[in-house]
């Protein structure tokens, strides 16, 4: 009978090297008559393979596939089609759909004109800026944006973190002119870093962003935004400009002189019945308009009943006088020299981050509900070039708010001329309506502001979090207490940094376990999960679940040997056959480095000098073309590398059964 090699072949390789007769076969695993040879992956060049690489982590969707073998007119609308999605649907859009898109538009208006008011407010930018920000960046976003249900507009989480960040260095009432151009500077950076990452498909960024960084985040953003929102319910005048909460309550209480009854009573009232038809629409969705028309309800009732008690009880805030028109030109008012530019960046690109994040988070909520497909790249340049155009149009961040698109999608809305028909709404406010709003008390900001916000406390994702990942939690627990006591980038910082550390800690000690085979089949696995799985006597079989890099290769040879260690005791102890082999399961190892190389070598040595045999099983295609590069599988070449755990079992059984 042949024996195998085991040499490392190229593509040309056949399967069958040794054909074992059944009644040959003594272990379990003994159910195949053939062993395969391990092939190399096919050759290519490094231009070739850099060429590949890229395409993956670039373009793994492959975009430009609706281009091939197609004419040049048909490319030309294709390309058109992948700029600017309002082409692909504009052709077959209908009156029918333009009916929907009229109910859904004028729904979203009714909301997006108090919360843009408001979010304004949050952002310690003037009340007139929100409303800007609702009539421009939805007409580009209409023609650039794939979602059909996405409305665009202001959002707390990036008012709130603009507002905070800017206020640190700049109070808008000392220098008024400089807090905006910071503002608009700041979405304008905003915009060229979010555009820049569609462009160059570098979308996995927002990715460190985790689900449990976030839940922490928005829970710990609301609870502070609400907080700061005391000061609008109670009727304080001086308050605090800080965004944590210790000096936030100190400041309620150490102004308790300044608390307008008045204000408390109207506050709440409005305050509750803002938070009933939000409980009345969360529990029967079909009315979701109850919910939807209850902020601008709220306004304008509020303003008319103040204007009423006007002389009778002056001391209610009110916003004041708004101007009128359309957005004013601020490409004047960006500000590119100065000490504070690097202030400007910073609050840019964290309010891009976050921005682009829940935009595309909830675009991709809504489209699963539909069944269609948004593209993550095209949504971040649609996001981003709408915030450069907006910071010339007196706008600030703006991205897809989850209130408002929920409201869209219940409303029916089918494509984007949605956006269109809540601009116009806006645009109409801004031309006639501004002065109606001179008597709008600032508790109805308030009010709304805290309706809005609170649906951001996810507790039972939190509870979730802890039953499924600790680390997880941990993360959570450490954004929400960072942004709620130290500061709101601080805070993300931290969870961002708590999710880094995870992923370190999962590539620099990943997982190894001992395998043992299924009785009667060739399937080996780990013995401490499947009591079926049994360990074959002299053989310790082990598996990696990760890459071996510099950065986990000495953790894994030291690992390795203290399996080998522990199960020469436990063979001592129980008097069980003597170890032989020690069969490196290397299915999940999908990257191996140089480092990596030279663990594996240098275990392999340790177990010679222990006449222990050392054999490595299935590697993947570029982990054995190293190996073969490194000439490290020259020592393997007899009998020390093979296409599964069961042959190896299987052939060096054999072998040793031949043996004297």
């Amino acid at each position: 009978m042949g024996m195998n090699s085991n040499r490392v072949e190229s593509l040309e390789c056949r399967e069958t090297v040794l054909r074992i007769p059944p009644e040959e076969m003594s272990a379990p695993p003994q159910q195949t008559e053939e062993i395969h040879k391990v092939c190399l992956p096919p050759t290519q060049t490094t231009l070739q393979k850099l060429k590949h690489k890229l395409s993956e982590v670039c373009f793994p969707d492959d975009p430009f596939y609706r281009f091939k073998n197609q004419t040049w007119f048909t490319k030309l609308l294709l390309g058109l089609q992948f700029l600017f999605p309002i082409f692909q649907w504009g052709p077959d859009y209908t009156l029918a759909l333009f009916k929907s898109d009229i109910v859904s538009g004028l729904t979203i208006a009714s909301l997006a004109i108090p919360q843009g008011i408001s979010y304004a407010k949050l952002a310690n930018l003037p009340p007139i800026i929100g409303l800007y920000s609702s009539f421009v960046p939805p007409l580009i976003y209409s023609v650039l944006g794939s979602s059909r249900h996405l409305a665009v507009g202001p959002v707390s989480i990036a008012s709130l973190v603009m507002g905070s960040m800017i206020t640190e260095a700049v109070s808008f009432n000392e220098q008024p002119t400089l807090f905006l151009k910071l503002a608009f500077t700041a979405t304008f950076f905003a915009g060229v870093f979010q555009a820049s990452l569609g462009l160059l498909r570098l979308g996995f960024v927002i990715d460190f962003l985790s689900k449990a960084t976030l839940v922490g985040f928005m829970a710990g953003a609301a609870v502070i935004v609400s907080l700061q929102q005391l000061k609008g319910l109670l009727g304080i005048i001086h308050f605090t400009n800080k965004m944590q909460f210790i000096p936030v309550m100190s400041s309620v209480f150490h102004h308790k002189d300044e608390w307008s009854w008045q204000t408390i009573v109207l506050g709440f009232i409005f305050l509750l019945f803002l938070l009933g038809t939000r409980h009345i629409s969360i529990k029967k969705p079909k009315l979701f308009w109850i919910s939807a028309a209850a902020p601008l309800t709220s306004v304008i009732l509020s303003t008319i009943l103040v204007f009423l008690l006007r002389d009778k009880v002056p001391g209610i805030s009110v916003i004041g006088h708004l101007p009128k028109g359309i957005n004013p030109p601020s490409l004047n008012m960006l500000y590119f020299t100065g000490p504070q530019l690097a202030l400007a960046i910073k609050t840019g690109i964290i309010t891009g981050i976050l921005s682009l994040t829940e935009g595309i988070a909830v675009g991709r909520t809504f489209a699963g509900l539909k069944n269609y497909q948004v593209d993550g790249n095209k949504e971040m340049m649609a996001i981003g070039f709408m915030n450069m155009a907006g910071s010339c149009s007196s706008c600030y961040v703006t991205t897809g708010s989850f209130s408002r698109s929920a409201v869209n999608y219940n409303a029916g809305a089918q494509t984007a001329v949605s956006n269109v028909v809540m601009s116009a709404t806006v645009l109409i406010t801004l031309l006639f309506l501004m002065p109606l709003f001179h008597y709008t008390p600032n508790f109805i900001l308030a009010a709304i502001i805290i309706t809005a916000v609170i649906g951001l406390i996810d507790y039972q994702a939190a509870c979730r979090l802890w039953k499924v990942d600790k680390l997880d939690f941990v993360a959570c627990v450490c954004s929400f207490f960072g942004v709620l006591f130290i500061s709101v980038p601080l805070g993300l910082a931290i969870a961002v940094g708590v999710s880094i550390f995870k992923i370190l800690l999962h590539v620099t000690r990943p997982n190894t376990m001992v395998l043992g085979n299924i009785s009667g089949t060739q399937i080996f696995q780990n013995i401490d999960r499947y009591r079926e799985a049994l360990r074959v006597p002299s053989f310790l079989i082990l598996a990696i679940e990760s890459p071996i890099y510099f950065a986990n290769s000495t953790y894994l040879q030291e690992r390795i040997l203290r399996w080998i260690r522990e199960d020469e005791e436990r063979i001592k102890a129980t008097n069980d056959s003597p170890l032989k082999c020690v069969i490196l399961d290397m299915t999940a190892v999908t990257s191996i480095d140089t480092s990596g190389i030279e663990a594996v070598c240098e275990i392999r040595k340790i177990l010679m000098q222990k006449s222990l045999q050392f054999v490595l099983a299935n590697p993947v295609a570029n982990v054995t073309e190293k190996l073969y590069k490194s000439k490290a599988l020259e020592q393997f070449e007899f009998n020390g590398l093979y296409l599964s755990v069961g042959e190896a079992v299987m052939d060096i059984s054999s072998l040793w059964k031949r043996q004297p």
